[in-house]
Formats: structure tokens, C-alpha cells, sequence
């Protein structure tokens, strides 16, 4: 964070300073929530959640080297005392975004959130210091979090922004006021707790009406629900998308033998040839979003072209590819899940396993409300249409409708199976696998289907160390 003194912290949050000898002190260091990041010169905030009690912890950190603690209630260390602790970490946030010289992006969309931010970023650190959110840390506390992470020195900001309902991305623009804004797409995502597509779009849409006139909303052509977008935001409008009146569109459009797509990039300023190191089409969309920014803020279409065709993926369980010793290929896209990425998760899938076996081990898609039965329904379909050699249907009613859905459409018997958990999931393809297949595992972070993914990779690697110290 750029370096503010505790009195000055204590001014723009409204708290008021509780044993601190010296309040000319500087915040230094990092602003953290997780006692196990304290630095010399952080400041600890102290959130009450379910399990644990920050405040608890206080004491602690500062003799790790915590300049304060941002709490709720005096702690008897160094501490800035306020109401409301979230409240108070999104003023800071606020106050600091406005001294900063950086030009702040926002992101939003159903699917591809985190992959396009990790593209973008990837892309526009090429050309300036970026400072961009971790993971999925989208929330009203992760986003503020990463703007403090903000430095004199970085330029571009890249924020992604989440949503659980109408209001919260006007929140969150509230906390962190973009001048670039780009929505990727509305899908069905949360849909369960939106009430419908029209809804998601309407929350969607508050990023591009918290735009200036002189900044640029980035929009997806290909997506009505986003073209329509348009007509909500003061900014410029720069479309980007397959669509042949999109300022940024990728032709071309191909997988090579790997899995890994293709395209040329055209740009308002001329085209360049793209080979993106990620699997699966879905993923052009992402780079034309991450493109369409760059653009516009001032890289040129060669310099964007190679920096995405050397990006690669920053956040674990999404689309990771790795491959056992003994040729099998494991694909762990187990960080959350919903019809349109499991849709694109089974293409790209296919696509890779050209010539070879394919097992989709799939899991719930959570928060779909009444649509939850036919999308499970729809996504086993699929794989039978795709022609994936396995399906293995992991949890308990959701998961029986994945299966069933695989059954009705193909009658497929032995090629589809439900099973209770990922354990029985582990046991089952350590039975079956043979070298050369490639497996997918996919389903929402609450299913915890990573732990597959994890167990066929420790699994190879027990057999590789065996293998050395049998020679």
C-alpha cells in the first residue's frame, strides 16, 4: 500500500486510535486479513466470521510486526477502533485509489472472470506495473484488499468484480471507480439466486453505468444481453467478440492438436496471429476481452498478440493440464462450475483427447435454483453428444440427474456411473484408467472434486519415486 500515516488512517475511516504511542507511524506494508501474511509495517484487519475471531489474533501480529489493527473494539495493542470494519477497509480503499496515478479496469461476467482478469493482466504488465486481483477475490472484501496492494509505482489496476444481486457491483464501483469497465458475458451463473438471466444482466450492467464520459465500457458482441449494455453507460463503447462489426474480433478461429486455440487478432490498428497456451475455444472470448483493453489502452496488435500467446494460467483449478508419466492426462477445472464453463469444459475436453479415451468426472453446478434438474439433465446429454468416453457422475441428487441425462440420451449403461463421493470417484479410475487417457474434473467449489485431481497426480508421483528407487 502506499504508505499513509495511522492518524491518517484513523481520519479517512472515522476510527478513533486506541493504545498507539505514536500516531505519526506509517502503514508500510501490506493491508491483510489472514494473521499468517502479517509483515513488518502491515495492518491487520480484524474480521468476526464464523470460526474465527480476528481480534483474537491481535496481539499477535503486532508482534510480528503489525503497525495496527483495524478493528471493531479495543485489543490492547496498537489499534484504529470503528463501527464497522468492512466499511471502514472500503473507505481506506477509496481514499487510496484517489491518490493513486493508476487507471483502474473493472471486470465482470457470468463465465470467464477470473480467467480473462489473469489474461489481462498478464498482457498489460508487459507494458506497465500491474497490480490485479488474486485469484477470486472479487467480493466486497477481497476487491478493496487487492486496491490497497496498489503502489505509487503501478499503473493499471485490474479489479474483478463479483455479484450475488442487484447493487453489489454498485458497491463495489463505489469502492473502486473504473475508468474502464468490461462484461464478458450473462449466463446462468447464480441464477437460483438472481431469479433469472434478465436480472443477472441488470446487475451486470452497473459496472458500465458507474463509467465517466471519458472513460470506455468493453462489451461482447456476441452477447445480446451485453451488446444491449450500450445504451446504459456515458463511456465509449468498444465491442469485441466474433460478431463482423466488433471493433476487436478474432477470425480464423481454430483448435490445434493439443487443444489450444487459434485465431488471427484484428485490431482497429491492424491483425496479428494468436496460439494461446490455455485449452478449449472458450477461451478466444476471454483473449478478445483482454485484447479489446489493451487496445484501448494504447499496446499495440503486435504486442498484445505475443503477450497472449506466452500468457498462461494463474489461478489453480482452472483448465490446469498435467500429464501423469505414464501418459495420462489429467485436467483440473475443479474451481467451480455452471452450464455454460461445463459446457465449454467438455468441448475443450473432446478436443484434446482427439484419438484418445476421455473421462468427464462431474459434479453438482451449484446455486441454479429451479432450472437445476434439466441443466444437469442437458450437460450429461452433452457428453454423449460429444462422444466422451466416460462419464462419472460424483454426489447425490444432482449428480444422478448428470447420469441420467448421459443414460436417456445414448443408453449408455457402462459408459456412465454415479457415484457417492470423490473418494469412490479416486477408486474407480484408479481401476480403469489406462495410459493415454485424458480425464476432466469439474463440478462447484462446494463438491470439492479437486481432491480427484489431486490424489491421480500424487498417485503418479508415488509411482515415478518408486520407479527411481526400484533402479
Amino acid at each position: 500500500m502506499i504508505a499513509l500515516s495511522l492518524a491518517e488512517i484513523a481520519s479517512v475511516v472515522g476510527g478513533q486510535t486506541y493504545d498507539i504511542p505514536d500516531s505519526a507511524v506509517q502503514v508500510t506494508g501490506p493491508v491483510v486479513r489472514d494473521s499468517r501474511e502479517v509483515e513488518p509495517g502491515s495492518l491487520f484487519v480484524a474480521f468476526v466470521g464464523e470460526r474465527a475471531d480476528g481480534h483474537d489474533y491481535a496481539a499477535d501480529v503486532v508482534a510480528a510486526g503489525a503497525a495496527a489493527v483495524l478493528a471493531s473494539r479495543p485489543v490492547g495493542v496498537p489499534a484504529i477502533v470503528v463501527d464497522d470494519v468492512q466499511t471502514a477497509l472500503g473507505a481506506l480503499a477509496r481514499h487510496v485509489v484517489e491518490r493513486l496515478g493508476a487507471t483502474l479496469v473493472a471486470l465482470t461476467g457470468s463465465v470467464g472472470k477470473t480467467s480473462s482478469k489473469d489474461l489481462l493482466a498478464q498482457v498489460l504488465r508487459r507494458h506497465a506495473p500491474t497490480v490485479f486481483t488474486p485469484g477470486s477475490l472479487n467480493n466486497e472484501i477481497g476487491l478493496p484488499l487487492t486496491a490497497l496492494s496498489a503502489t505509487d509505482e503501478t499503473r493499471f489496476l485490474v479489479l474483478e468484480m463479483g455479484a450475488r444481486g442487484i447493487g453489489h457491483i454498485r458497491y463495489l464501483t463505489g469502492l473502486t471507480p473504473p475508468k474502464i469497465g468490461l462484461v464478458l458475458n450473462v449466463g446462468t451463473a447464480h441464477i437460483g439466486e438472481f431469479g433469472g438471466r434478465e436480472q443477472i444482466a441488470q446487475a451486470k450492467g452497473e459496472l458500465v453505468e458507474a463509467l465517466p464520459a471519458d472513460g470506455a465500457a468493453v462489451l461482447n458482441a456476441d452477447d445480446p444481453l451485453v451488446r444491449a449494455m450500450a445504451s446504459r453507460t456515458k463511456a465509449r463503447v468498444v465491442l469485441f467478440g466474433e460478431a463482423e462489426d466488433a471493433d476487436v474480433r478474432a477470425e480464423n478461429v481454430r483448435l490445434t492438436e493439443n487443444g489450444q486455440p487459434a485465431f488471427t487478432l484484428h485490431t482497429p490498428s491492424g491483425c496479428s496471429d494468436v496460439t494461446l497456451r490455455l485449452y478449449g475455444e472458450h477461451h478466444v472470448s476471454n483473449a478478445l476481452a483482454a485484447a479489446a483493453v489493451a487496445h484501448e489502452l494504447g499496446m499495440s496488435v503486435d504486442e498484445i498478440a505475443l503477450a497472449l500467446s506466452e500468457a498462461g494460467t494463474l489461478s489453480r483449478w482452472r483448465m490446469e493440464v498435467t500429464e501423469r508419466p505414464d501418459g495420462v492426462t489429467v485436467v483440473n477445472d475443479a474451481y467451480n462450475a455452471n452450464p455454460e464453463s461445463m459446457r465449454a469444459a467438455l468441448r475443450a475436453l473432446v478436443a484434446m483427447g482427439k484419438g484418445r479415451r476421455t473421462w468427464a468426472v462431474l459434479g453438482q453446478m451449484a446455486e441454479l435454483g429451479d432450472d437445476s434438474l434439466t441443466e444437469h439433465d442437458a450437460v450429461g446429454r452433452l457428453a454423449v453428444r460429444l462422444n466422451v468416453s466416460k462419464l462419472v457422475a460424483v454426489g447425490g441428487r444432482e449428480a444422478s440427474w448428470l447420469q441420467l441425462g448421459a443414460y436417456n440420451e445414448g443408453s449408455w449403461g457402462e459408459e456412465s456411473v454415479h457415484v457417492s463421493d470423490a473418494q469412490a470417484a479416486i477408486d474407480l479410475l484408479r481401476s480403469e484408467l489406462r495410459p493415454g487417457d485424458v480425464v476432466l474434473v469439474k463440478a462447484s467449489r462446494s463438491v470439492g472434486l479437486e481432491r480427484v485431481a489431486t490424489a491421480l497426480l500424487d498417485d503418479a508421483a508415488v509411482s515415478s519415486e518408486g520407479q527411481v528407487s526400484g533402479r
